[in-house]
């Protein structure tokens, strides 16, 4: 697509590592979220909290209320402060270098595909260090803490929370 811009919406359980969800489209708008959101929690459950970059998708008054009224806390990194969103920043890293550094989308559909493509990978066929040489979806199986509620392992800093999602900015291409 030249000299289209693509943005990509992610939610990485923290526990498991595993990448919930992974959109792509022209523009990540605060309804996009909700939305994509509202699905995730109906298949998953409501989580006690969410992680998020500073992004306007993430602190827009929309998202801000609707999560309030389902009594799901924000935490909110600092700006400046890459450290605190770990698992996003790691998450990221690879999917640049191992997705976006790689592959050429010469349509929308073709590079939704190509998207889930990757996540599958990510999910079912690479093991993670962290989680003791398992995939994602092989510890998610094997631990408690992961179904049906979405489980957090939140820095220290958090306070300990009955589970939770990271919800990282959309990456430009």
């Amino acid at each position: 697509m030249h000299g289209t811009q693509l943005k990509w919406l992610s939610i990485v359980d923290e526990h498991t590592r595993e990448c919930l969800t992974l959109k792509c489209d022209r523009s990540i708008t605060s309804e996009d979220v909700i939305d994509t959101l509202a699905e995730l929690f109906a298949m998953r459950g409501v989580p006690a909290h969410i992680r998020s970059d500073n992004g306007p998708e993430f602190t827009a008054n929309a998202i801000q209320r609707w999560l309030e009224q389902l009594d799901v806390g924000v935490l909110y990194i600092e700006p400046g402060s890459p450290w605190q969103n770990g698992y996003a920043e790691s998450f990221h890293s690879r999917l640049r270098d191992e997705f976006l550094a790689v592959e050429e989308f010469e349509t929308m559909v073709a590079a939704r595909k190509l998207t889930a493509a990757w996540r599958d990978d990510y999910n079912h066929y690479r093991p993670h260090s962290s989680l003791g040489y398992q995939t994602p979806a092989e510890y998610a199986a094997s631990s408690p803490h992961s179904a049906p509620e979405l489980a957090s392992a939140t820095p220290q800093q958090a306070p300990p929370l009955r589970g939770g999602c990271q919800i990282n900015q959309p990456v430009p291409s």
